[in-house]
């Protein structure tokens, strides 16, 4: 059995057990605001490359989480209540299936708020925006590109240690990269620019990014 696929059952198995003990089921919306304080814990390297439960491939070093509720593609921010860091991140998988534990973090956004080590921290979690739970029939058409010069933000960072590590990482991988300093001390990572729509696109898509500029 593959690995991923491996990975699939056990979450599905896992979801079914909750709901068989009543606990609820995924929202189908939540609103801007909605709040949870709890623990966090962190996953990385063993699921690295496997399917998430929302059908993308875990990237440990993209700025995503794993959350038992919450409806896929919400944009939460989180806050370590221990050291005063936050970070956003965006929910792509279920979990965490540890008792007492509310937010699974990628590895990227564990080290962001300084919560590798300790392996858990105790956080507040703010939903940013209203999300509904996408529908399987209703599938996005393809980014717009206007015409211009485009660059895809793919992180930004509070730790410009942590973007140039990602910076290095996409590099390897043959990407075009730029590191911009933002207000508010943050280090924005940016890929491109880019020759066609096409390519924009495409990058877009593929680091689940943030459109900019060129001169933005």
């Amino acid at each position: 059995m593959k690995p991923a696929f491996k990975y699939g059952l056990v979450v599905a198995a896992l979801v079914a057990t909750q709901a068989c003990a009543g606990n609820p089921p995924p929202m189908a919306a939540v609103d801007q605001g909605w709040e949870e304080v709890g623990e966090a814990s962190w996953y990385g390297p063993g699921f690295h490359g496997n399917r998430t439960a929302s059908g993308e491939v875990y990237d440990m070093e993209a700025m995503t989480a794993a959350h038992k509720r919450l409806p896929f593609g919400a944009r939460v921010r989180v806050a370590n209540l221990d050291n005063g860091r936050e970070i956003e991140v965006r929910i792509n998988d279920r979990g965490p299936f540890a008792r007492g534990r509310i937010i699974d973090l990628s590895r990227a956004a564990a080290r962001e708020i300084g919560m590798l080590g300790s392996g858990t921290a105790r956080v507040r979690i703010s939903v940013l925006e209203r999300t509904t739970a996408a529908r399987p029939a209703a599938r996005r058409g393809p980014v717009e590109i206007p015409e211009g010069c485009f660059l895809v933000q793919v992180g930004a960072y509070r730790d410009a240690g942590n973007a140039a590590e990602v910076a290095r990482r996409l590099r390897a991988r043959g990407e075009s990269v730029r590191e911009v300093r933002a207000p508010g001390g943050v280090t924005r990572v940016l890929v491109g620019p880019f020759e066609t729509a096409a390519e924009t696109r495409l990058t877009l898509e593929r680091y689940d990014g943030l459109l900019r500029a060129c001169d933005s």
